[in-house]
């Protein structure tokens, strides 16, 4: 379903929930608002009264214009009056407002903030990760660490290995050692004692050497810091034949680590080094920690478009593991801006479209142009003025009404005009059993039978989930809601009024589907039904039944084409 059935949908599930609103041609607007100076004083003074539609039509008496029927709008002393600006103006009757639950909210200057959610996970500080790999050929004869996790001291034997390569070395430092510089020189001592040292011989290992001249076999490999074995080597078991180079043990420091996170392009300029990060584990049940941002990597990754930062967690208490991840927030302030809330601005249209309040229950749409995002609110660069009260709850039940009260425009592209007449034709295959379902009912209730309309709701319902199974846009949306409201009773009276603005947002979406067209159903309007005023139905006869009135006023209404 593409976003105008959507738009039209809500329009029609608020013309069935309003009740009594006025659907007629865009008019002119209001231009603007000048709130009364005497307004901050005393009391108002009406000067006169004018049709928000139709601006010429004026009164010193409250009333309705003599056009549209609209009510007169009050124009106070010091008031601007409302001028024609070719705007759509939609006006609501105080039940309608209620109905769909219209709020307003002044639009004003507010520091702005914006929350950054990012997904992460921790490493071990890479100054403080070392790999251990054997630096002379051997076998292993003894391991001191066996098993992955356990904690180590710097200088801890982690493994020991005979190494006929190691006590060559030794034999040749000794000896040219001992037989002084009259045999070898001075650099040729000195080229034997960094052999040894190559071959992870440490200062104590020499200093034994140096004082007993007894050449061993035997190379130990140590802890370098405090930490935890991380990871060993295939080859790190007791017995086993390694080669210089192979991979004995990971060693890492977990005192503190590093928490890294992808920055989409998009965020880096609003992130920097020091800005507090909010870091917490999926299901724990500990308090989040925070700390800063350490580093951000002033490379970019060419796929994803990311940049890589870090924040050091001090982790003495063991709480983050290698490799865990992590959730965290940033709190990014934008600054302060002309804000309005996030559900006020529509994006239904070319430009963004906000509903600015002209008069109780009277609203014109205003193009903005937005400014940064924040969490609850956008920033407004142009098109509002602080005071300026707009609508924060139910703007797209108005902006569907408006769109439903809109010609055609020469803009609209053949395409667009066709989706709007003619929904996708696998739509409409959707729809039709649901519609068909609902003239039952209506049937029902036009026979004065509640035990018939009762058994026809399971089946309505079960068309109505097939429908929002082929056209998932519909779920959760205003018809769905109307559905779920319908009622078995107890009496007619109480099936009637649940029914009937159902009854005629279905009876609008199969009219924008044009099912009536084609000898599915007919639809035909009430002017005088009992809930909206006009409410309208689905039979599946040509034969005029009226379901919110039934025997009463059989015949009331008439067909729509």
């Amino acid at each position: 379903m593409n976003a105008r059935n959507v738009i039209l949908l809500a329009a029609v599930a608020f013309a069935a929930a309003g009740g009594g609103y006025w659907l007629g041609k865009p008019s002119s607007a209001r231009e603007s608002m000048v709130h009364d100076p005497a307004g901050q004083s005393g009391e108002r003074v009406v000067d006169y009264y004018q049709s928000p539609m139709h601006p010429w039509i004026v009164s010193d008496e409250p009333g309705r214009c003599t056009i549209c029927g609209m009510a007169l709008v009050p124009v106070y002393v010091g008031q601007a009056a409302l001028t024609a600006s070719g705007e759509d103006i939609v006006q609501l009757s105080a039940a309608s407002a209620g109905v769909i639950g219209v709020a307003t909210t002044v639009a004003h200057e507010a520091e702005l903030h914006r929350t950054l959610r990012v997904n992460g996970a921790f490493e071990i500080d890479h100054t403080r990760h070392r790999v251990l790999s054997a630096r002379v050929p051997g076998r292993i004869e003894e391991l001191q660490v066996d098993q992955v996790g356990i904690p180590v001291k710097a200088g801890d034997i982690l493994a020991a290995l005979y190494s006929p390569e190691m006590l060559t070395a030794q034999r040749i430092y000794v000896e040219r050692r001992v037989a002084g510089p009259g045999a070898f020189s001075t650099s040729q001592v000195a080229e034997a004692r960094e052999r040894l040292l190559d071959l992870g011989a440490t200062p104590e290992d020499m200093r034994r050497l140096e004082e007993t001249h007894q050449p061993k076999a035997e190379v130990t490999l140590r802890a370098p810091f405090d930490g935890i074995v991380v990871s060993r080597g295939d080859r790190a078991y007791t017995g086993a034949y390694v080669e210089e180079s192979d991979t004995l043990f990971e060693i890492g420091d977990m005192s503190a680590m590093w928490f890294v996170f992808d920055v989409y392009e998009t965020d880096l300029d609003v992130i920097r080094v020091g800005q507090p990060v909010t870091i917490a584990s999926p299901g724990s049940t500990e308090n989040p920690v925070i700390a800063p941002v350490s580093f951000i990597d002033p490379n970019m990754n060419p796929i994803t478009r990311t940049a890589q930062a870090r924040v050091v967690v001090q982790n003495r208490d063991g709480r983050w593991r290698h490799r865990q991840s992590a959730t965290a927030e940033i709190s990014i302030a934008l600054g302060e801006h002309l804000t309005v809330p996030r559900s006020s601005v529509l994006f239904t249209r070319q430009e963004p479209v906000v509903f600015v309040a002209v008069a109780d229950q009277t609203y014109r749409p205003a193009r903005v142009t937005l400014g940064p995002v924040g969490d609850d609110a956008y920033a407004i660069s142009t098109g509002l003025d602080a005071g300026d009260r707009v609508v924060s709850q139910a703007a797209l039940m108005i902006e569907g009404q408006a769109q439903l009260s809109a010609p055609p425009t020469h803009s609209d592209s053949d395409h667009d005009m066709m989706a709007m007449q003619h929904p996708v034709e696998d739509d409409v295959a959707a729809l039709q059993p649901f519609v068909l379902a609902v003239a039952d009912a209506a049937e029902a209730l036009a026979a004065d039978q509640l035990t018939a309309y009762v058994e026809a709701l399971p089946p309505l319902h079960e068309n109505w989930q097939a429908y929002v199974a082929q056209t998932p846009d519909a779920c959760d949306g205003p018809l769905d809601q109307l559905v779920n409201a319908l009622s078995d009773g107890p009496t007619l009276t109480d099936a009637r009024d649940a029914f009937e603005p159902f009854s005629t947002a279905v009876a609008d979406l199969a009219r924008q589907a044009g099912l009536h067209h084609n000898g599915v159903v007919n639809i035909f309007q009430c002017p005088m039904s009992p809930i909206l005023g006009k409410g309208r139905w689905v039979q599946r006869g040509e034969d005029l039944r009226n379901p919110f009135f039934g025997s009463e006023m059989l015949t009331c209404g008439s067909p729509i084409q």
